[in-house]
């Protein structure tokens, strides 16, 4: 059963065009690495796809659910993971992931769970961690909401190699447990080792 359908998308900014009518599906239980080169449209078919930007022409329909008129709902199934995240530079991780669990309903030991196996200091303030360290917060954030369809853009640019394998592994932990995972990256290799689709 396809979860994810995009049909004949398409999205302009004036008179550029970034995305030009892709159509695709991804089936229930899925791990899809959506590929390619910096500034093809993958982070905009995203945005749209989480109803940050929406559709110039054809449709998104994630779980049945129109992306534009049923956003509100997406978001009780859906997980997103942006690229770059800002954050507020003077609050810990620790801080922030107890915002997050005010909204997702999870227990702050899923929070210690998650940091633990990424080696996140998570009493640290935002302002004193490294770029990988930074792309763990988001992660773990993303994660922290027991998601069925789980969106994540670039989720492992910044991540050394060992960080990059223990995410794969814990996504297929995800999919074991059946979500369906689309995520981006310019990084053919590891999408062709850890991806069922591309």
């Amino acid at each position: 059963m396809a979860v994810i359908e995009l049909e004949h998308f398409s999205k302009a900014y004036g008179k550029f065009l970034a995305v030009d009518d892709i159509s695709t599906s991804i089936e229930k239980g899925e791990i899809v690495g959506f590929v390619g080169k910096n500034g093809a449209g993958k982070s905009t078919t995203i945005r749209s796809m989480v109803n940050m930007i929406f559709p110039t022409s054809g449709k998104i329909t994630i779980d049945g659910m129109d992306s534009v008129k049923d956003a509100k709902k997406l978001k009780h199934v859906m997980s997103y993971m942006p690229s770059d995240s800002a954050y507020y530079e003077n609050i810990t991780s620790e801080e922030l992931f107890r915002l997050c669990l005010k909204f997702s309903g999870e227990s702050f030991e899923r929070v210690l769970e998650l940091a633990s196996y990424f080696e996140l200091d998570i009493k640290k303030k935002i302002s004193e961690l490294s770029m990988g360290n930074r792309k763990k917060v988001s992660i773990i954030q993303a994660l922290l909401k027991n998601a069925e369809i789980i969106i994540l853009d670039e989720p492992t640019s910044g991540l050394d190699p060992l960080m990059q394998t223990k995410f794969f592994e814990l996504i297929k932990k995800e999919q074991a447990k059946g979500a369906t995972v689309f995520l981006s990256s310019h990084n053919l290799s590891e999408i062709e080792k850890h991806c069922d689709k591309v």
